[in-house]
């Protein structure tokens, strides 16, 4: 085994040891991963503050002081309008209920020829409030179970109390461990290291600050529109469909479902449903043409069947942990499998022509010469 070959092998083995170690301390590392985020999120700005002539203790006291008002007044201002929205769910439940029982599951029967006894709704509803009632046992005693275990209420507070703290100092100390870690990296692979981080972190931020803005922008645009078409439920369908956004299509669609039954059972006339599918449909053309070209770009270049494998595989190797990192890494992935296929074209497997291609161009040309005439040749 040569030196080069030797070498490739010790840093596969230290990356598998690194993934390993991540895959078992999964279940303790969502604090510090959510820390990381908010620092990655907040870095640029305290570098800005930095560059200013602030210091970078000052700095970062006061981007995480704008981060933590921000939190608090959005959770302030959410909890009363969910609050508002469940109530008002709650209310048009029976509504809902009716309107499916009386109008959707006739309607399906009648346009699949189905037998009247499979969507028995007697039978349906008490199946359901059956569950209704296990879940509920279930998750009562869940919850009594977590009051009264006192290691499940120092776990919230630990991690209530260790994701801001361990962000601050994430913070004021992001640079230096980016140039202890790039002073740790072998020197023979440094440059290429340091060039693909690079490149990642423009894309990840890009990824990152310009999709948690489309989230945002489509989450307050669905809600307003429902609310101006006058659904009682309205911001709580746009809040959702705004945070399932960063899968493509899957807040669309949950959104325009919810929003179209909404209109069916609040007004059942067909003007609603019109003004619901207008809404969505101009949600979709904003998202498409001017939200993700202007605050992502064209720089991550991740299919949506790529963006939910990434999350549906995060998810099962690292739990919400890995459905948070999910689309981060894959952006990252796309940076890499960039700089495989730039080496790949360069490399002699993929320059070298074959060894007998001028003979065989010389024996078609041949071919194609002396082949005899046909009578198509011969025809006037």
């Amino acid at each position: 085994m040569n030196h080069d070959t030797s070498r490739r092998w010790q840093l596969l083995a230290i990356t598998a040891v690194i993934v390993f170690v991540i895959w078992l301390l999964a279940p303790v590392l969502m604090p510090f991963a959510l820390a990381a985020m908010l620092a990655y999120l907040g870095d640029p700005l305290a570098d800005r503050l930095q560059r200013l002539g602030m210091g970078r203790t000052w700095a970062v006291s006061i981007v995480f002081t704008v981060i933590s008002l921000v939190f608090i007044g959005v959770v302030l201002l959410l909890i009363p309008l969910i609050q508002h929205q469940f109530e008002s769910l709650a209310e048009n439940l029976p509504r809902y209920v009716d309107w499916v029982r009386g109008t959707a599951l006739p309607w399906i029967q009648a346009r699949l020829r189905l037998d009247p006894g499979v969507f028995d709704t007697d039978r349906l509803l008490a199946t359901v409030r059956e569950h209704i009632g296990s879940v509920g046992s279930v998750a009562a005693k869940a919850v009594a179970k977590v009051t009264q275990s006192g290691m499940g209420i120092v776990t919230w507070l630990t991690n209530a109390v260790l994701i801001p703290v361990v962000a601050f100092y994430l913070l004021r100390d992001w640079d230096k461990m980016i140039a202890q870690i790039q002073r740790l990296l072998p020197r023979s692979i440094e440059p290429t290291v340091v060039h693909l981080a690079r490149e990642s972190d423009h894309v990840l931020g890009a990824f990152v600050r310009g999709q948690l803005l489309v989230m945002l922008a489509l989450g307050v645009f669905y809600g307003l529109g429902l609310t101006l078409v006058g659904i009682s439920i309205g911001p709580l369908i746009g809040m959702v469909a705004g945070l399932l956004s960063f899968v493509p299509y899957l807040g669309f669609m949950i959104g325009f479902v919810a929003a179209m039954i909404a209109a069916l059972v609040q007004y059942g006339d067909w003007m609603h449903v019109i003004l619901v599918v207008v809404v969505f449909t101009i949600g979709q053309l904003l998202e498409g043409y001017v939200l993700v070209p202007r605050l992502v770009g064209g720089k991550i270049g991740l299919h949506p069947v790529a963006v939910i494998f990434a999350v549906l595989a995060g998810g099962h190797l690292f739990g919400f942990l890995g459905v948070l990192l999910a689309l981060p890494a894959a952006s990252v992935v796309v940076v890499l499998l960039r700089y495989m296929v730039e080496r790949y074209r360069e490399s002699q497997l993929y320059t070298e022509p074959a060894a007998n291609a001028e003979a065989i161009e010389v024996d078609v040309e041949v071919t194609i010469d002396e082949r005899p005439p046909s009578p198509r040749d011969e025809a006037p």
